[in-house]
Protein backbone atom coordinates (compact mmCIF):
# COMPACT_ATOMS: atom_id res chain seq x y z
CA UNK A 1 0.00 0.00 0.00
CA UNK A 2 1.54 3.22 -1.26
CA UNK A 3 1.57 6.48 1.03
CA UNK A 4 0.05 9.40 0.06
CA UNK A 5 2.16 12.27 0.59
CA UNK A 6 1.74 14.97 3.22
CA UNK A 7 3.44 18.56 2.98
CA UNK A 8 3.35 21.13 5.88
CA UNK A 9 4.31 24.52 5.42
CA UNK A 10 5.56 26.04 8.44
CA UNK A 11 5.46 29.84 8.33
CA UNK A 12 7.62 30.63 11.37
CA UNK A 13 9.85 27.53 12.63
CA UNK A 14 10.46 29.05 15.48
CA UNK A 15 7.25 29.58 16.89
CA UNK A 16 6.76 25.79 15.85
CA UNK A 17 9.15 24.77 18.04
CA UNK A 18 8.14 26.15 20.89
CA UNK A 19 4.56 25.12 20.26
CA UNK A 20 5.90 21.46 19.89
CA UNK A 21 8.41 22.19 23.10
CA UNK A 22 4.70 22.91 25.46
CA UNK A 23 3.20 19.59 24.64
CA UNK A 24 6.22 17.23 24.97
CA UNK A 25 7.11 16.08 28.93
CA UNK A 26 10.91 16.85 28.70
CA UNK A 27 11.31 19.21 26.01
CA UNK A 28 14.96 20.15 24.87
CA UNK A 29 16.05 23.57 24.77
CA UNK A 30 14.74 25.90 22.56
CA UNK A 31 18.00 25.54 20.19
CA UNK A 32 17.83 21.88 20.11
CA UNK A 33 14.61 21.89 19.01
CA UNK A 34 15.25 23.82 16.18
CA UNK A 35 18.25 21.59 15.19
CA UNK A 36 16.09 17.90 15.64
CA UNK A 37 13.26 20.05 13.35
CA UNK A 38 15.80 20.75 10.77
CA UNK A 39 17.19 17.08 10.72
CA UNK A 40 13.72 15.61 10.40
CA UNK A 41 13.53 17.28 7.48
CA UNK A 42 17.29 16.57 6.30
CA UNK A 43 19.29 19.60 7.08
CA UNK A 44 22.32 18.61 9.33
CA UNK A 45 21.47 21.13 11.87
CA UNK A 46 19.10 24.53 11.93
CA UNK A 47 22.19 26.46 10.56
CA UNK A 48 22.38 24.65 7.32
CA UNK A 49 18.34 24.92 7.10
CA UNK A 50 18.65 28.88 7.24
CA UNK A 51 21.54 28.89 5.04
CA UNK A 52 20.10 26.88 2.39
CA UNK A 53 16.63 28.63 2.57
CA UNK A 54 17.04 32.83 2.84
CA UNK A 55 14.23 34.11 1.83
CA UNK A 56 13.82 36.61 -1.55
CA UNK A 57 13.42 39.81 -0.09
CA UNK A 58 10.37 41.28 -1.29
CA UNK A 59 10.17 44.25 -3.65
CA UNK A 60 8.15 47.02 -2.39
CA UNK A 61 5.92 48.11 -5.26
CA UNK A 62 4.56 51.72 -3.80
CA UNK A 63 8.48 52.54 -3.53
CA UNK A 64 9.42 51.41 -6.87
CA UNK A 65 6.31 53.52 -8.59
CA UNK A 66 7.11 56.63 -6.64
CA UNK A 67 10.46 56.14 -7.97
CA UNK A 68 9.73 55.66 -11.20
CA UNK A 69 7.95 59.09 -11.36
CA UNK A 70 11.50 60.53 -11.64
CA UNK A 71 12.22 59.41 -15.02
CA UNK A 72 10.31 60.38 -18.37
CA UNK A 73 8.61 58.70 -20.90
CA UNK A 74 11.58 57.60 -22.02
CA UNK A 75 12.89 56.12 -19.23
CA UNK A 76 15.61 58.66 -18.23
CA UNK A 77 16.80 60.17 -14.73
CA UNK A 78 14.25 63.97 -15.12
CA UNK A 79 14.03 64.73 -11.80
CA UNK A 80 15.87 65.01 -8.49
CA UNK A 81 14.04 63.28 -5.89
CA UNK A 82 13.94 65.41 -2.39
CA UNK A 83 14.62 62.40 0.34
CA UNK A 84 17.55 60.72 0.29
CA UNK A 85 16.51 57.12 0.15
CA UNK A 86 14.62 57.69 -2.90
CA UNK A 87 17.87 59.70 -4.54
CA UNK A 88 19.97 56.39 -3.86
CA UNK A 89 17.00 54.27 -5.45
CA UNK A 90 16.96 56.50 -8.73
CA UNK A 91 20.99 56.35 -9.39
CA UNK A 92 20.95 52.63 -8.99
CA UNK A 93 19.55 53.28 -12.24
CA UNK A 94 21.68 55.36 -13.39
CA UNK A 95 24.51 53.13 -12.27
CA UNK A 96 22.70 50.26 -14.52
CA UNK A 97 23.37 52.49 -17.84
CA UNK A 98 27.34 52.99 -16.77
CA UNK A 99 29.33 50.55 -18.85
CA UNK A 100 31.52 48.34 -16.89
CA UNK A 101 34.55 47.40 -16.45
CA UNK A 102 35.08 51.20 -18.68
CA UNK A 103 37.96 53.38 -16.89
CA UNK A 104 36.16 57.40 -17.91
CA UNK A 105 37.87 60.75 -17.11
CA UNK A 106 35.65 63.17 -15.25
CA UNK A 107 34.29 64.72 -18.65
CA UNK A 108 33.71 61.46 -19.94
CA UNK A 109 31.74 59.94 -17.10
CA UNK A 110 29.66 63.67 -16.72
CA UNK A 111 29.46 63.52 -20.71
CA UNK A 112 27.95 60.15 -20.42
CA UNK A 113 25.52 60.79 -17.49
CA UNK A 114 24.61 63.79 -19.36
CA UNK A 115 23.77 61.96 -22.17
CA UNK A 116 21.84 59.24 -20.24
CA UNK A 117 19.82 61.47 -18.08
CA UNK A 118 17.82 64.98 -18.63
CA UNK A 119 18.45 66.59 -14.88
CA UNK A 120 21.66 68.61 -16.32
CA UNK A 121 23.29 67.95 -13.23
CA UNK A 122 26.17 64.93 -14.09
CA UNK A 123 28.64 66.39 -10.90
CA UNK A 124 25.80 66.08 -8.59
CA UNK A 125 24.72 62.51 -9.83
CA UNK A 126 28.44 61.52 -9.95
CA UNK A 127 29.18 63.04 -6.78
CA UNK A 128 26.40 60.93 -5.69
CA UNK A 129 27.09 57.67 -7.06
CA UNK A 130 30.83 58.16 -5.51
CA UNK A 131 28.97 58.81 -2.04
CA UNK A 132 26.80 55.51 -2.19
CA UNK A 133 30.09 53.63 -3.57
CA UNK A 134 28.42 52.64 -6.89
CA UNK A 135 31.41 54.25 -8.53
CA UNK A 136 34.99 54.61 -7.46
CA UNK A 137 37.93 57.64 -8.54
CA UNK A 138 41.06 58.51 -7.94
CA UNK A 139 41.62 60.80 -5.05
CA UNK A 140 42.42 63.83 -8.24
CA UNK A 141 39.00 62.72 -9.76
CA UNK A 142 41.01 61.72 -12.80
CA UNK A 143 39.55 58.12 -13.34
CA UNK A 144 35.58 57.23 -12.60
CA UNK A 145 34.70 53.23 -12.54
CA UNK A 146 31.86 51.59 -12.05
CA UNK A 147 31.94 49.32 -9.00
CA UNK A 148 30.34 46.12 -9.84
CA UNK A 149 28.06 44.54 -7.07
CA UNK A 150 25.00 42.83 -6.13
CA UNK A 151 21.77 44.77 -7.47
CA UNK A 152 19.06 44.72 -4.41
CA UNK A 153 15.73 44.11 -4.83
CA UNK A 154 13.81 47.17 -5.14
CA UNK A 155 16.81 48.89 -7.38
CA UNK A 156 16.66 45.59 -9.42
CA UNK A 157 12.77 45.72 -10.39
CA UNK A 158 13.41 50.27 -10.94
CA UNK A 159 16.00 49.03 -13.63
CA UNK A 160 14.05 46.11 -15.12
CA UNK A 161 11.17 48.64 -15.73
CA UNK A 162 13.38 51.01 -16.81
CA UNK A 163 15.08 48.93 -19.63
CA UNK A 164 11.44 47.93 -20.69
CA UNK A 165 11.15 51.56 -21.71
CA UNK A 166 14.65 52.06 -22.74
CA UNK A 167 14.78 49.65 -25.22
CA UNK A 168 14.71 51.15 -28.70
CA UNK A 169 11.73 49.49 -31.13
CA UNK A 170 12.53 47.77 -33.58
CA UNK A 171 12.62 49.71 -37.67
CA UNK A 172 10.41 47.97 -40.02
CA UNK A 173 13.38 47.64 -42.00
CA UNK A 174 15.02 45.20 -39.53
CA UNK A 175 14.53 42.07 -41.42
CA UNK A 176 15.63 43.14 -44.60
CA UNK A 177 19.08 41.74 -44.69
CA UNK A 178 18.04 38.39 -44.07
CA UNK A 179 16.98 38.30 -47.52
CA UNK A 180 18.19 36.19 -50.31
CA UNK A 181 19.92 37.84 -52.97
CA UNK A 182 18.29 37.61 -55.88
Amino acid sequence: MTRDVIRLTIADLSQFTKSLRSILPDPPSHVEMLNVVAQAAGYKNFQHLRATNTPTPQVDRRRVDRALRNFDAEGRFANWPGKTSMQNLCLWAVWALIPPRTIMNERQISAFIDQQTVTSDAAQIRRSLVEMKLLTRTRDGSQYCRVEQPVPADPRALIAELREVQRPALPDVAFAFHRPAT
